[in-house]
């Protein structure tokens, strides 16, 4: 099996996301109406849906790195509240990890993941337990690079990574709430799974599969 896969010819894998984002896009609503705004579903799926306006109006589809670009500052322009910021964030660690590289291989994968979750810890303070996102993306990093210390290959990684992320998401059910608008309900946002923790899982999922499936 191929260990890497060619970044200019790997755009597809972002217009990929946004199909995730918009077929979950009344679940992701759904989530959030427990103990949220009810409207992560909708910003999510106008952010994504933007950026596929965006990368379509271009002559033809630019390579992973340039259109993880595109999505970040869409999502950095185009989404209010707390959102837009981090994921715009997470997305522009990805894109600048991959700049410049002709090949994306385990070790830079790694990299950009790590690069991501510093741009996100850069512009929040949530840490794993306060039932967000993070409970999600830091477990899954872990994983990642824990699985490639101890000599996974490239796809071993992934599904450490995934696994560990779809573990973190479970988990949110059972957590308090302690940053966001949940945190207001006390012990009553508990039982109900965080929205950014799942759509994080769906789209570290679609990453992961995306990558995966050019490399056999």
């Amino acid at each position: 099996m191929n260990q890497g896969i060619d970044l200019k010819s790997s755009g597809a894998i972002v217009l990929a996301l946004i199909d995730i984002i918009n077929e979950n896009r009344a679940y992701l609503s759904e989530i959030d109406g427990a103990i949220g705004d009810g409207d992560h579903g909708i910003n999510m799926s106008k952010g994504f849906s933007q950026c596929r306006e965006a990368l379509l109006a271009k002559a033809e589809l630019p390579g992973l790195a340039e259109a993880l670009d595109t999505l970040a500052m869409t999502l950095l322009e185009g989404i209010g509240g707390s959102m837009g910021p981090l994921y715009g964030s997470f997305f522009m660690g990805l894109s600048e990890a991959l700049a410049g590289h002709a090949q994306l291989d385990a070790a830079l994968f790694g990299k950009a993941l790590a690069q991501g979750v510093e741009a996100v810890e850069s512009v929040g303070n949530a840490k794993v337990g306060d039932k967000t996102l993070m409970d999600t993306l830091i477990p899954a990093r872990d994983a990642y690079q824990a699985a490639i210390a101890g000599g996974a290959d490239f796809p071993a990684a992934i599904a450490a990574m995934l696994e560990a992320a779809e573990a973190g998401w479970r988990s949110t059910k059972d957590l308090q709430a302690r940053i966001g608008r949940a945190a207001r309900l006390g012990e009553r946002s508990i039982g109900v799974l965080d929205a950014g923790a799942t759509s994080c899982f769906l789209l570290l999922q679609g990453l992961g599969k995306g990558v995966v499936s050019r490399l056999a």
